[in-house]
This record gives structure tokens, C-alpha cells and sequence, in this order.
């Protein structure tokens, strides 16, 4: 039987218990390089169990809408940070635990995310391509990937 969850849009009130909200809005917190540049300071708390950050390069093949969401997965050893390459939207799909309702977040093309450490979370799910993404997250000499699939998926729609 699939299950139906609908996409909202990404903000950080409605984001909080799973992260955050990476994105340069509102009045920067101090202007930089001959007052030219805007400068929104330290929008995330990086968190590197026993190990170092690390920034990757990700490409995602696009996927579209309604989508099926088998599996989620999670990091228990530290944080992880999607920073998009493009201007384009993806989607972020999070639950408090697989016992619950997965929230689905369409993020509006000029935002990133931070998940907390220990968040589930769906793939990484660009929307249109390319589908690159720079990724800061833990590189270290242990494990720090759990892997749940769904019996019943969820069907996620606009």
C-alpha cells in the first residue's frame, strides 16, 4: 500500500528539529570586503564525531515528482550539509523516527541544508539537472551510515 505525504516549502521554523536552514536572506550580519559583500555568518552547527569535516562533490540523477520513498538513512557520527551548485530546487524528505510521518521540504533553489546528526533523512533528491551538490560531512576512520527500508512506501506529491 503506498502512503501519501505532500511537499511544503523549506523554512527554518518548520525545519528546526531536523537541522538547518542554510540560505542568504533577511539583512547580512555584517558587510565584508569594502562593505561589497554581504557576510550571513555561521548558519550551522557542524557536528564530527571523533573525526574531521570533509567537503565532497556529489552529482544526483534528477528525479521527479510524485516520488516513491523507500528508504531513509542517517548518520549517527556527525552532521551533514547539502550546499546545491545550482539554482535549482530539490527536495529534502526527514522523519523524527520511522515510526512517524515523513516530512517532505521542496527547498526554492537558493537554499542549502544542514541535518543534524542522527537525523533520518530520504537520497539526496535533486528535482532537475545536473544535480550537483557540495557536501561538508564527517570523513572519519568509522562507520556513520544506517540504512532503513520502508515495507510500505510513501508516495510524495506537490
Amino acid at each position: 500500500m503506498m502512503r501519501i505525504i505532500h511537499t511544503e516549502p523549506l523554512t527554518q521554523t518548520a525545519f528546526a528539529p531536523f537541522g538547518d536552514v542554510l540560505e542568504a536572506s533577511g539583512t547580512p550580519d555584517k558587510l565584508i570586503n569594502q562593505g561589497l559583500c554581504g557576510r550571513f555568518n555561521d548558519r550551522a552547527t557542524l557536528d564530527f564525531a571523533g573525526a574531521r569535516a570533509g567537503i565532497s562533490i556529489f552529482q544526483a540523477q534528477p528525479r521527479s515528482l510524485p516520488y516513491s520513498l523507500e528508504l531513509v538513512e542517517r548518520h549517527p557520527e556527525g552532521s551533514q550539509a547539502f550546499l546545491p551548485m545550482s539554482q535549482h530546487p530539490f527536495l529534502v524528505i526527514v522523519t523524527q523516527s520511522l515510526d512517524a510521518t515523513p516530512r517532505a521540504f521542496l527547498t526554492n533553489g537558493a537554499q542549502g541544508i544542514n541535518l543534524h546528526r542522527g537525523t533520518w533523512h530520504g537520497v539526496l533528491t535533486p528535482l532537475h539537472p545536473p544535480g550537483l551538490f557540495a557536501v561538508v560531512d564527517r570523513i572519519g576512520p568509522t562507520p556513520n551510515l544506517e540504512e532503513h527500508w520502508f515495507t510500505d512506501p510513501w508516495a510524495v506529491h506537490f
